[in-house]
């Protein structure tokens, strides 16, 4: 049949490559050329000074993961391990920023009671979403600047979310190796998971208009004592305290669609 004919012939979509490429390159432009600084919505502080939310800030993180539990609080008995963060910053307001977060933090401790000889290992994911105060004024957060926006800014943050975390005991003084007998798990639902409160500060340096750079270091308080698998739960353990980690990293920011 005729109809049977032209459904079943192939349409050429190569030939129209070209044309939906720069069909696509001209929205972007027009879009772009749309959305520039003078069309941005305004917004006024209590001062009546005029200022753009935003920009969207990409956030990567590397640095050293540190653990605080039954084991030890301590930094002579720790297996620093690292810890990797990927996020994004947004600002809502000058001094106010909000973002999200995830890592991947490896913990790990010898015992700092010798006679009980445990140790552990831990690998964690989290995710959370955070807060961010950034005390000193900065010029570059309003629309009508009267200095140059600043090169160094401390910040506080503060946060919540969730970790997954999925730990093994073990006796022995050393990092754990192929070697290692690793001690029978206190609960059978490893990878286990609890909420985590993150509390930290940091400094950042404007390395240019869309790159900065940041040194942070943060707490984080947890729902489990099970952290580092040692607890009343196995009697490893006669402390019921929450365990905890902290985090140490360099990070840098990128904005890059930053007006």
């Amino acid at each position: 049949m005729p109809g049977a004919h032209l459904l079943s012939t192939p349409v050429p979509i190569r030939p129209l490559l070209p044309a939906l490429l720069l069909l696509t390159a001209t929205t972007v432009q027009h879009v772009t050329a749309q959305d520039g600084p003078e069309r941005r919505r305004r917004h006024y502080d209590g001062n009546a000074r005029p200022y753009y939310r935003g920009p969207v800030r990409l956030t990567l993180g590397a640095g050293a993961g540190l653990y605080s539990g039954d084991l030890t609080s301590g930094l002579g008995e720790q297996f620093v391990g690292p810890s990797l963060s990927a996020g994004v910053l947004y600002k809502v307001r000058p001094h106010w920023l909000v973002g999200g977060e995830a890592s991947y933090i490896q913990l790990g401790a010898k015992d700092q009671l010798p006679e009980r000889n445990l140790a552990f290992r831990g690998r964690n994911g989290a995710a959370v979403a955070f807060l961010r105060f950034e005390p000193l004024r900065d010029e570059g957060a309003y629309a009508d600047p009267r200095r140059p926006a600043a090169l160094v800014k401390p910040y506080l943050k503060a946060g919540a979310g969730f970790l997954i975390y999925s730990p093994k005991a073990y006796n022995g003084t050393m990092r754990p190796d192929d070697n290692t007998a690793f001690l029978g798990s206190e609960r059978n639902d490893y990878p286990a998971t609890a909420l985590v409160a993150p509390i930290g500060a940091g400094i950042t340096l404007r390395l240019t208009s869309q790159l900065n750079a940041s040194i942070e270091g943060t707490y984080s308080f947890t729902t489990t004592d099970q952290l580092d698998d040692i607890s009343p739960a196995s009697g490893r353990s006669t402390s019921s305290r929450n365990d905890g980690y902290g985090q140490l990293e360099l990070k840098l920011e990128y904005a890059p669609w930053r007006r």
